[in-house]
């Protein structure tokens, strides 16, 4: 839990005297649980930093505390002399800056202006307060407390609520390279999952026999139901729980990122807005999906806020629509056998021909975005063109019921 960076004197006996931080995170960051944090105090004066144990959770949208506290002899040298560093650990040897205070100055920096700042709860305190958080943020953070001969300092992991999702484009599977598959993600409103998000995906059900890479650069793949064409029926190469019975998460190692070519696993987390299905007066083909969402004050739905909406808001629909990749899926929360079987899931039919026309197209409306047309009303043509419109003069629309 502690990384110290300097050696503390070799004759320094620690005394356990159990100071409690009760941390209370918003209502459903936490999901009412307290972190417990144990304040180590050394008798030398020395620095010393303890962070939670574990982890902190939060969501899309919401606000935590990433919890660090230390003790100093303040008497001695006095807290205005203490800088604290807060760091994202990006890579094994690389960080980035988060946030650094150096008595009244306080300073953050680049996504994170705006959004950061200090608890301040008493002296000793130097919990991060995080506001909005985003996708990126999810991660490891460094708490770093440094007076005038020492340092220390101290981990802390924020996880996200969200959802796993597996993702190719059009062009079929086995088609991206580790930057075009974080690209794809973010194009979906999601980033690249994590190897804990994918095994935590695995224990809750996911199982894709196609392997996709991972944040770390890994290549991996989940199996809960084991069959040969997916790794086998035995344990080899799973990092999973379970063994033979349970399948496992199947592992390629880490892989060459600009030549190798795999699916991807994304993450995404809690909506700010809303997904909607809609169904037109008449079928659409995929060009005039973006003008039936607009009419709605709405865009098209990606890939990734289908699985939220499916995920963390059960949306449940049994009509395949379109989404802005060109593709056509349908979330079920309630599986039934005319619904495409006994799982509950995300349904997809691939990418179909964008001149074939579908009843329905996903929507996403973003908070605050009023609708237009309240009560299944929208605007198009009353004869002829329906929803796929063409080059049509938008002053000769007439009201449609959706």
């Amino acid at each position: 839990m502690v990384c110290a960076r300097a050696a503390l004197g070799p004759g320094a006996l620690w005394a356990a005297a159990w100071g409690v931080l009760l941390l209370t995170a918003p209502a459903g960051a936490q999901r009412g649980r307290k972190k417990v944090v144990h304040v180590l105090e050394g008798e030398s004066g020395s620095v010393v930093v303890q962070t939670a144990p574990g982890q902190v959770v939060s969501h899309r949208g919401g606000t935590i505390v990433l919890p660090c506290r230390y003790h100093y002899e303040a008497a001695a040298h006095g807290h205005d002399g203490v800088r604290l560093k807060w760091t994202k650990v990006v890579d094994p040897l690389a960080f980035t800056d988060v946030f650094v205070a150096l008595g009244p100055q306080h300073r953050a920096f680049g996504s994170y202006r705006g959004r950061a700042e200090l608890q301040g709860d008493g002296p000793g305190d130097a919990s991060l307060v995080l506001r909005n958080v985003t996708l990126q943020d999810y991660g490891r953070y460094e708490c770093e407390v440094t007076n005038e001969l020492e340092d220390d300092a101290g981990m802390v992991k924020l996880d996200l609520e969200g959802v796993v999702f597996p993702y190719h484009p059009r062009g079929g599977r086995y088609k991206l390279t580790f930057a075009e598959a974080q690209r794809a993600c973010a194009e979906q409103d999601g980033i690249l999952a994590s190897a804990e998000q994918l095994h935590a995906a695995w224990r809750d059900g996911l199982d894709w026999c196609n392997a996709g890479w991972l944040r770390d650069g890994s290549v991996q793949y989940p199996v809960n139901r084991p069959r040969e064409p997916c790794g086998g029926l035995g344990g080899t190469g799973s990092t999973g729980d379970g063994g033979d019975a349970n399948g496992g998460v199947r592992n390629y190692g880490y892989r060459h990122n600009a030549e190798e070519r795999y699916d991807a696993f994304c993450f995404t987390s809690n909506l700010p807005g809303r997904v909607f299905f809609l169904k037109p007066l008449r079928p659409v083909p995929f060009s005039g999906a973006a003008r039936a969402c607009a009419a709605r004050g709405a865009a098209v739905a990606k890939v990734g806020q289908l699985f939220a909406a499916w995920k963390l808001q059960l949306l449940d629909r049994c009509t395949a629509g379109w989404l802005a990749d060109g593709s056509a899926r349908y979330p079920i929360v309630n599986p039934r056998m005319r619904c495409g079987g006994r799982r509950p899931g995300v349904r997809s039919l691939g990418f179909p021909d964008a001149t074939r026309r579908l009843f329905g197209v996903y929507c996403y409306r973003a908070p605050g975005a009023p609708d237009p047309a309240p009560g299944g009303w929208g605007w198009g043509w009353a004869g002829g063109g329906g929803w796929a419109g063409g080059a049509r003069d938008p002053a000769a629309w007439t009201p449609l019921r959706v």
